[in-house]
């Protein structure tokens, strides 16, 4: 899914092979006899203090015409509150905060020369249906409090006294409902939040010119810092994957109700991974997903967005910030003003989460990524006493290379060694040394 630079590591800056990322935080619905599934999402979460700007992708798979969506939002949006993003900062985002490989080439072991090594990385995203008669929504309990169109968007914003009744409205409005749909809303009724929906504007989407839904973002003002996932698993076969960029001018954002872990890291593993690195990191993180019990979220980066060591792609720019919904003022002398970033995987399921989830902002400006290293032995001639304990080292690390990607992975153990070109220990007789010291 993402791109970037080589110079003279190599970086694969992309998390996986990622599904196309749906709006995970509500249920898609879908007319005729589509059968929609939720397989992986991306959202960013700008927010300070009360004030959030939540940025959901909308890389919807099927008929344009068929598009809708539901998601539970604190208060009521006016049309001004609503804004069409851009798909690439969400692209760049991911870029930007990716988990990520790099290598390093052994020096010729009998040359004299600076052992500190610089790291130098390379970078290995229709209304009339609306207008239905105002005595038969107030008697299921269901009020439009918003109607409105931005860019390729019908948007209305509902709110509804019991889930039933906003079922049925729903499905009257001709909307396929997902079966257990009425059960989840309840609980955001109670909570007295509404609901954001959203279908497309055929004929202004045509004018877009564009071949795909462009990112929906809202901005609003609220003292609930959450997003819901629970809407999203309605018509979801089994568990599913988010990201979350969460923008702050402090520091880390944590949730509350689950626990967060930090994805294994700077681990050396095999030369070979460079080309399996895809395969290397699903499987690394369905381990590290099992080990945990399959109810944590996962911190892949944590990050200055003013900087980045090693940089996977560059930083973003002010420019960019703005689109990524950043909106508090930047400071004299630095363009960027104070952004920090955590970035959150989620896999969950029914079963595993049970609630939505629940941050909070924090000081804690601590640095992490999830960053795995390669180290090439150096393969030339060696002429040297030196040169011989570095092969015998160098066959040992690539021992434990092997057992350290068995250890992430789950891997045999025997076919991660029959991929490992280990280094050939020369045995050279000891008057050799000898004549080698004249």
């Amino acid at each position: 899914m993402k791109i970037f630079r080589v110079l003279l590591l190599v970086i694969i800056a992309l998390l996986i092979s990622t599904p196309p990322a749906l709006a995970f935080c509500g249920f898609y619905v879908g007319k005729a006899d589509a059968s929609l599934y939720n397989k992986a999402s991306q959202v960013i979460i700008a927010r300070d203090g009360k004030r959030t700007v939540l940025t959901m992708a909308n890389d919807y798979q099927g008929e344009i015409k068929d598009f809708a969506l539901v998601v539970p939002v604190p208060v009521v949006l006016k049309k001004e509150q609503v804004n069409i993003g851009e798909g690439k900062i969400m692209e760049r985002l991911d870029a930007f905060s990716a988990p990520r490989l790099v290598e390093y080439f052994d020096p010729d072991p009998c040359a004299v020369y600076d052992r500190a090594r610089d790291e130098v990385m390379s970078p290995a995203p229709s209304a009339s249906v609306m207008q239905k008669n105002a005595a038969r929504e107030g008697s299921l309990g269901v009020t439009v409090e918003a109607k409105f169109t931005v860019g390729e968007y019908d948007i209305l914003i509902l709110s509804a006294k019991e889930s039933n009744g906003l079922e049925t409205w729903l499905r009257q409005n001709d909307y396929k409902i997902p079966k257990g749909a009425s059960q989840l809303l309840q609980p955001y009724i109670r909570q007295n939040l509404k609901f954001f929906v959203a279908k497309v504007n055929l004929q202004e989407y045509a004018k877009t010119g564009f071949s795909s839904l462009r990112p929906l973002m809202m901005a609003y003002e609220s003292p609930r810092f959450m997003l819901p996932i629970r809407l999203g698993m309605i018509n979801s076969k089994g568990e599913q994957d988010l990201i979350v960029y969460l923008l702050s001018p402090k520091g880390q954002t944590e949730l509350t109700n689950y626990r967060t872990v930090k994805i294994p890291s700077d681990t050396d593993i095999p030369e070979f991974v460079q080309k399996e690195f895809s395969s290397f990191y699903k499987s690394m993180f369905q381990k590290s997903y099992e080990r945990e019990g399959k109810k944590v979220a996962f911190l892949e980066y944590a990050w200055d967005m003013s900087s980045c060591d090693p940089c996977s792609s560059e930083p973003l720019s002010p420019e960019e910030l703005k689109k990524a919904g950043v909106f508090w003022t930047t400071t004299e002398g630095n363009p960027y003003g104070t952004v920090f970033i955590s970035r959150l995987h989620i896999r969950y399921s029914r079963n595993t989460f049970p609630e939505d989830l629940q941050f909070q902002e924090t000081g804690n400006r601590q640095l992490f990524q999830g960053r795995y290293v390669l180290r090439h032995p150096f393969k030339g001639e060696v002429k040297c006493a030196a040169g011989e304990n570095y092969q015998r080292q160098t066959k040992q690390r690539q021992e434990q290379e092997a057992q350290n990607l068995a250890r992430l992975t789950g891997w045999d153990i025997n076919q991660i060694r029959g991929k490992i070109n280990f280094i050939e220990v020369e045995s050279v007789p000891w008057w050799q040394r000898l004549w080698r010291s004249f």
